[in-house]
């Protein structure tokens, strides 16, 4: 190795290294956009997204809009409320990640919001449903889970 190939090899290396480390944060699925814990707010209940078991987030539309969520009932809401507005939320080609419940601490495992089952789980909004991966006991798919969600609010709010 030359004088300058070994002179550029390490000079450029800490650059390589600092560029690498660019962009976003975490192990994200691919099109999911970045949740900022403790800074971003759900859409539909405009709380603070803190508790990784219960976030979720929606893509979709012609102009790729995100929506973030800090409970699964807030994204069922925001299917029945918000789709005169943003008719692309009903859409089956938009994307729907949930945070799988079971992992704990830190980190966070997505899961695709509309294959993922959702068990009885008290949750931020107090809708009681989290996403887990596999059929548990009294677990419901995410149309059920849905239904549930709109009927407990038409219900308070009579």
């Amino acid at each position: 190795m030359n004088r300058r190939h070994f002179c550029c090899t390490v000079a450029l290396s800490p650059i390589a290294l600092a560029l690498s480390a660019c962009g976003k944060k975490g192990d994200w699925p691919e099109g999911m956009a970045e949740i900022k814990w403790d800074r971003d707010t759900c859409i539909v209940c405009n709380m603070v997204i803190s508790d990784r078991r219960f976030a979720g987030e929606m893509r979709g539309g012609e102009k790729n809009t995100v929506f973030k969520f800090d409970d699964p009932g807030c994204i069922a809401l925001c299917m029945h409320d918000m789709a005169g507005k943003f008719p692309w939320v009903r859409d089956p080609a938009t994307k729907i990640w949930v945070a799988d419940s079971s992992v704990t601490g830190k980190e966070a495992r997505w899961l695709d919001g509309r294959q993922a089952q959702y068990a009885a789980k008290f949750s931020p909004m107090g809708y009681n449903f989290a996403a887990v991966a596999h059929p548990q006991p009294g677990s419901v798919d995410f149309a059920t889970m849905s239904e549930h969600v709109v009927a407990l609010v038409r219900k308070a709010k009579p």
